[in-house]
C-alpha cells in the first residue's frame, strides 16, 4: 500500500492521494510491512518514531518524491527577536515548545568527552549556518574569532543561553554580526532526533531521498545510548539512501547501541570502574539484548551526502556488524571545535565486525574513518580521503582528537585497507595490530605505532560472527604491507601540536614509510622464538607471548624520501589473495570476504581489473586524468 504525506494538505486526511497525511510521523503509526511512504516536498518539523518493522522481502519504504525536497528537521524557526546591544539580540522561548527534553538544560558531556563540558545539546542557525556557543553573555557580546575553529570567520557568530525560572522561558543571545534576525533565516534545535524508532528491533526500513538536518543529539559514548539524527537503534537491515544529512549537534547517523540502564555512560557518573573495563561489559551484554547476525545490523548506508555534524557523520558501537557503508561524501565534521573527545571522526565505529567501508570521499574531518575496537573483518576500500588534518594556524582544543585519514585502535583484527587514496598529513594512527595494507597510494605518516593502548584487553570473535571468542591485550605489529606507494610529501619533521591551553609541547611523526616497524621481528625472527623440540616452558615463554609480533612488507615503492623497513622484501609486485595474507594472529581469522571466500586484489581503484605486470598503488595502469577531484 502507498501512503501519502503533504506538508501542505488539509487537515485530517487519511494517506490517500487524494487525502493525504500532514506528518510523516503519522504515516509511521500505521505503515507495515510492505507499504511504502510517499513524502511530498516541503519542510516537516517533527521527530518521525516508526511504530512497525519491516521484513526481509517486505520493508516499509520512506521516499522523499523529490530528491531532497521533503526536509525532516529537529529545529523550528524563531523570528520575535529583540536588540539587546549593537549586534546582539534575544528571544524569549516557553520551556513548553522542549517537552521534557530542553537542549538549553542539556550538556554534552558523557564518557570519554575530554573537552570542558560547558556546551549545551543546543544550537542556534543563521540562515542555516551553525552558530558558536559561549558560556557567558559578555563572550557573546564580544563575538571573538576562536582559535580552535577551522572556520574563523563564521567562528564570530556566537549565542548564549540561560534560563528564567518565573516565567519557565530559555532566553537566548545572540550575536549576529550586524544582520537582523528578524529579516533572516534564524532556528533553533528543539527535538533530539528527526528519524529515529523509540523501540528497538524496527528491521527492514528503508530511508530515501531526504534532507535530515538540525537534531539536540546527545554525546554518544560506546557504553551508552548511541542516538543520531537519524538511525535504526538495534535492529537489521535498514537502508538510508540518496540523503543529506546535516548539522547535527552530535552525531548525523547511528548505528549504534541499545539503552542499557545499568551501564549507560558508568564512568562518568559511577567513576569506580575503569571505561575500558564497561567497555568490555557492554560487549557482553550485548549479546545477553540479542547481539547476534540474525538479529543486528546488515545496514546499508549509501550515496549520502553528511556533513557539519560536531561529533560523527556516521556512529555506532556494535549495531553497525555486518554493514556496507559506501559512496557516500562525509565531510566538514567537528570543524567547529566545540565538543572534544575520543567519538569523533566522519565514521566512528566500534566493533566494526565484516562492515565495508568502500567508495566514499571523506574529507575536511578532524579525522576520516576511526574503528576502534574490534575491527575484525573489516574492508576499508577504494575511498578517497584527504585534508583531514587542522588548517595551518589553527589550534588544537584541549581535549580533541588529533587528525588523519585512518585510526585503528586495539583490534586484533584481520583489518584490511586497500585501494585507498590517502593525502593527508597523518594517513593512519595505528594503536592496533592485524592489519593488512595492500595497493594504497599513502601520502602520509603512521603515527602511534606500539604506543596508546596500555593494558587494554579487548574482545576478538567467533570469525564472521559476533560471539565473544576471547579477550587479549595489544602486542601489536602482525601487520602486512604489500604493493603501496609510500611518498614524503609534508616535510619529514615532526610537527608540533599547538593546544588551544598551553601545557608543554606535543609532537608528531611526519616522515611517511613504514620504517617505524624497524623494531619488530620478520615472521622467521619471531618464529623461531620457539623451540619445538622440547616441552614448553610457560614461565620463560611469557615475555614471548607478550612480545612483539611479525610484520610482512613486500613490493611496495618509497617516494621523495618516504622510508622503508628493515623487512622490506626486494623484487617485483605480486598479485595479492587472502592466502597470501594469511590470518590475523590472535582470531585466527584469514583476510577474507565476509562469507568466509578468498579475496584475489585485482581490480583496482576504479574497478578496473590489473593484467600482466602488477605495479604498486591504487591503480591498474598510469591514468591520465588524475586523481579525481570529488566522487
Amino acid at each position: 500500500m502507498d501512503i501519502y504525506v503533504d506538508i501542505n494538505a488539509e487537515p485530517n486526511g487519511d494517506g490517500s492521494a487524494e487525502r493525504p497525511l500532514r506528518k510523516i510521523n503519522d504515516a509511521a503509526a500505521i505503515a507495515c510491512p510492505g507499504d511504502t511512504v510517499l513524502v511530498a516536498p516541503g519542510v516537516y518539523r517533527e521527530s518521525v518514531d516508526p511504530k512497525n518493522s519491516g521484513a526481509e522481502d517486505k520493508r516499509i519504504t520512506y521516499v522523499s518524491t523529490e530528491p531532497l525536497g521533503a526536509v525532516i528537521t529537529g529545529a523550528e524557526c524563531i523570528s520575535q527577536w529583540e536588540r539587546y546591544s549593537d549586534s546582539v539580540w534575544f528571544a524569549r522561548i516557553s520551556n513548553s515548545l522542549f517537552g521534557d527534553y530542553n537542549p538549553y538544560t542539556t550538556l554534552v558531556y558523557g564518557d570519554w568527552y575530554f573537552a570542558k563540558a560547558d556546551k549545551h545539546t543546543g544550537c542556534v542557525y543563521l540562515n542555516d549556518e551553525a552558530m558558536y556557543e559561549t558560556s557567558g553573555l559578555e563572550d557573546c557580546i564580544r563575538g571573538e574569532i576562536s582559535d580552535v575553529s577551522w572556520d574563523p570567520d563564521n567562528s564570530r557568530l556566537k549565542w548564549y543561553a540561560e534560563q528564567d525560572a518565573e516565567r519557565d522561558e530559555t532566553v537566548i543571545y545572540a550575536n549576529f554580526q550586524g544582520l537582523d534576525p528578524n529579516c533572516e533565516k534564524v532556528e533553533i534545535n528543539v527535538r533530539r532526533e528527526c528519524f529515529w524508532p523509540s523501540g528497538t528491533g524496527k528491521s527492514y526500513i528503508t530511508v530515501r531521498g531526504f534532507k535530515v538536518e538540525k537534531a539536540a543529539t546527545t554525546w554518544a559514548p560506546p557504553a551508552a545510548f548511541q542516538d543520531g539524527m537519524i538511525g535504526p537503534h538495534w535492529s537489521r537491515g535498514w537502508i538510508i539512501e540518496d540523503c543529506e544529512i546535516a548539522n547535527s549537534k552530535c552525531a548525523g547517523i547511528s548505528l549504534g547501541r541499545y539503552y542499557d540502564p545499568d551501564n549507560d555512560n558508568y564512568f562518568s557518573t559511577k567513576y569506580v570502574k575503569s571505561p575500558t573495563q564497561m567497555e568490555r561489559d557492554s560487549v557482553c551484554r550485548g549479546q545477553y539484548h540479542g547481539w547476534l547476525k540474525e538479529n543486528i545490523g546488515s545496514h546499508i548506508i549509501r550515496r549520502n551526502d553528511i556533513h557539519h555534524c560536531q561529533q560523527g557523520g556516521i556512529i555506532g558501537r556494535m549495531g553497525g556488524v555486518f554493514s556496507i557503508i559506501e559512496d557516500n561524501h562525509i565531510h566538514h565534521i567537528n570543524n567547529m571545535m566545540e565538543l572534544g573527545g575520543a567519538e569523533i571522526a566522519g565514521i566512528k565505529l566500534h566493533a566494526a565486525i565484516d562492515v565495508i567501508i568502500r567508495r566514499n570521499h571523506i574529507h575536511h574531518c578532524t579525522m576520516g574513518v576511526w574503528c576502534d575496537w574490534e575491527a575484525q573483518g573489516t574492508r576499508i576500500s577504494c575511498n578517497y580521503l584527504h585534508d583531514n588534518q587542522r588548517p595551518q594556524g589553527v589550534r588544537q582544543l584541549k581535549g580533541g582528537m588529533m587528525s588523519q585519514d585512518l585510526f585503528v585502535e586495539v583490534s586484533h583484527g584481520p583489518t584490511l585497507i586497500d585501494n585507498n587514496i590517502l593525502l593527508s598529513e597523518v594517513s593512519l594512527r595505528f594503536a592496533t595490530q592485524g592489519i593488512a595494507m595492500v595497493h594504497n597510494l599513502i601520502c602520509g605518516a603512521f603515527t602511534c605505532v606500539g604506543e596508546g593502548t596500555s593494558w587494554r584487553y579487548t574482545p576478538y570473535h567467533i570469525p564472521h560472527r559476533t560471539e565473544v571468542m576471547g579477550f587479549m591485550t595489544i602486542l601489536h605489529g602482525d601487520n602486512r604491507f604489500y604493493n603501496n606507494i609510500f611518498v614524503q610529501k609534508w616535510p619529514e619533521d615532526d610537527a608540533e601540536i599547538l593546544h588551544d591551553i598551553d601545557d608543554g609541547r606535543e609532537y608528531e611523526n611526519r616522515r611517511v614509510g613504514t620504517w617505524v616497524f624497524d623494531e619488530y621481528p620478520t615472521y622467521g625472527e619471531w618464529h623461531s622464538q620457539f623451540d619445538f623440540s622440547r616441552p614448553a616452558d610457560m614461565a620463560e615463554l611469557e615475555k614471548v607471548h607478550f612480545g612483539h609480533l611479525p610484520v610482512w612488507s613486500e613490493g611496495n615503492v618509497y617516494l621523495n624520501g618516504a622510508r622503508a623497513c628493515r623487512q622490506e622484501k626486494k623484487g617485483k609486485c605480486r598479485l595479492i589473495t587472502s592466502d597470501i595474507l594469511g590470518k590475523a594472529f590472535e582470531p585466527e581469522q584469514r583476510f577474507e570476504s565476509p562469507d568466509g571466500s578468498e579475496i584475489i586484489f585485482d581490480t583496482d581503484y576504479y574497478g578496473d581489473v590489473r593484467k600482466g605486470q602488477i605495479i604498486p598503488g591504487p591503480f591498474a595502469y598510469l591514468h591520465t586524468d588524475g586523481i579525481p577531484s570529488d566522487k
